[in-house]
Formats: C-alpha cells, sequence, structure tokens
C-alpha cells in the first residue's frame, strides 16, 4: 500500500528544532531580506507565507516590493545595498521575475554567503561544499528520502525537467550519493519512457497537471512531485495521484509535500547564514 509522505510534518519537525535554537541566541535573531518584483499573484502567496511562518521561528524579514517596469540596474542597486547590509544574513529574491530582467545576472550578484536560495552559480558549482547553501527544494528531496530511508546507492533515479540548471544540479547531487541519474526534458519523455519506467525513483518538475502516470511508473516506485500548477482552480502537481497511488511505495502530495520542506529549508539555511555571519 503506498505511504503518503507528509511533508508538513517533516517541515514543522525542522521548524520547531530552528525555533528553539534562535530562542537560545538571548536575542539575537537572523535576517533575511525577501525581495519581490511586480505583482503576480502566486508570487504574492509564497512571499506572505514566508513572511509569516519566518515570523513563527523567531527569522526577522525584511520584505522589498519593487515595480514590475523596474529597470534592471536598479534592482541591481538594491542586491548590492542588501549584500552591503551587515544587519542581513540571507537575501532571497522571488522567482520567476519578469521577462525584461536577467534572472540568471539577478541571482548571481547576491553574495554566495547570503544566497540562501542556493541557486548563485557557485552554489551549484560546488553544490556539496559546506561553504555554499545547498537549494532549498533539492535539500527538501534529499530530507524526503531519507525519511524513508531510501539509500539512493546503485539506484535508478529518473529527473523530469524543464530547466536544465535546475536538471543538471539535481542530477550532480544525486551522482555524488552514487545514484544512476537519466534527466528528461518533457519532449523527451516518450523517446525516454524506457527509461523512465526502469526508475526506482522519478523527481518530477514540470509544472504540467498530472502528467506522470501509471503508463510511466513502475510498481513500487517512488514518486517526489516538485511540480505545482492550478486545474480547476485547485493546486496540483505533475503527479496524477489517484492514478498512482495503488501502484508505487511513496509519494509526495501536492498540495502538503515538497512545498511545506522547502520553506523549512528556507530558514534553515538562513540560521546557518545567520550563524556563519555573527559567531566567526
Amino acid at each position: 500500500m503506498v505511504q503518503i509522505i507528509d511533508g508538513k510534518k517533516i517541515a514543522e519537525s525542522i521548524k520547531d528544532k530552528i525555533a528553539k535554537e534562535i530562542y537560545s541566541f538571548k536575542g539575537q535573531r537572523p535576517n533575511l531580506a525577501i525581495v519581490l518584483v511586480g505583482d503576480r499573484e502566486d508570487s504574492k502567496l509564497y512571499v506572505n507565507l514566508k513572511c509569516k511562518q519566518a515570523k513563527g521561528v523567531g527569522i526577522d524579514t525584511h520584505f522589498y516590493h519593487l515595480e514590475e517596469n523596474i529597470k534592471e540596474s536598479e534592482l541591481l542597486e538594491v542586491i548590492n545595498f542588501l549584500n552591503q547590509d551587515d544587519i542581513i544574513d540571507g537575501i532571497l529574491v522571488q522567482l520567476p521575475l519578469p521577462k525584461h530582467l536577467d534572472a540568471d545576472k539577478i541571482v548571481n550578484t547576491i553574495s554566495y554567503k547570503k544566497d540562501v536560495d542556493g541557486f548563485h552559480k557557485k552554489s551549484l558549482e560546488r553544490i556539496d561544499s559546506e561553504e555554499v547553501f545547498l537549494s532549498p527544494v533539492f535539500a527538501s528531496v534529499l530530507k524526503v528520502l531519507q525519511e524513508i530511508k531510501f539509500n539512493i546507492e546503485g539506484k535508478k533515479v529518473a529527473i523530469i525537467h524543464n530547466s536544465s540548471i535546475f536538471g543538471k544540479s539535481l542530477a550532480k547531487l544525486i551522482a555524488n550519493r552514487k545514484g544512476e541519474v537519466v534527466l528528461v526534458q518533457k519532449k523527451e519523455v516518450e523517446n525516454k519512457k524506457k527509461n523512465i519506467l526502469q526508475a526506482d525513483v522519478i523527481i518530477t518538475a514540470l509544472g504540467v497537471p498530472k502528467y506522470l502516470d501509471s503508463s510511466l511508473v513502475k510498481p513500487k516506485a517512488v514518486v517526489i512531485d516538485v511540480g505545482i500548477s492550478k486545474l480547476d482552480g485547485k493546486v496540483v502537481g505533475d503527479a496524477n495521484f489517484e492514478d498512482l497511488k495503488n501502484i508505487v511505495s511513496y509519494i509526495t502530495p501536492v498540495p502538503g509535500g515538497i512545498g511545506p520542506m522547502t520553506i523549512a529549508m528556507l530558514f534553515k539555511n538562513t540560521l546557518q547564514a545567520f550563524k556563519n555571519h555573527r559567531q566567526k
């Protein structure tokens, strides 16, 4: 019978530990700057959620809401200001950005020492180094495997993605743990269907509603659903949950799976950035 991985429960456990540690600092609190450009409803929702939950664990947030049509040079000035601001321990730029802005350039302007989202070039190049922060999404994937006591060494892992940076970086992380990785873009799914069907673990991050079904998943596989989108007004993942629930061994639901865990992992990175910064 399928076991549903309760991301909310895992996230609450992580946040409880963070809150206890911050409480022990006797008044010193980590400071996280969150930059939102424009008025995308989903982005505003995520930012509000992060601000609210940060307060709950003892992290102070500094919210910068910038106009949709801001010039790239002006946004870079804000990032550089935050890099230099000694109060700020971590910086998060909410993605996606408006199309006229170069997201890679913006992200790589953030000091890697404050890059708590883990998408700086240096963070990705040195993905398993203690000197950089691991992306909260990647950390959540590893945490899921840890929670279900799944040893990835020698296992086949299919990563279905629509971002080469995401796919290649996660593949490197899995390969470092001796997993056998096959990378699959959406356009390659049919050609690589045989590889996907051999996978012991499928990590999907397409943002295509209910795309992954029983025709692509072998019995007893583990499905980690990073994708999120809306269908008929409801938040859903890439995995067709109803179709897969009697086939797979473990699955992360959407909502309530990877999502809550990424916020908890963001706070964990922010706490570490604070300790790196303040407790030298």
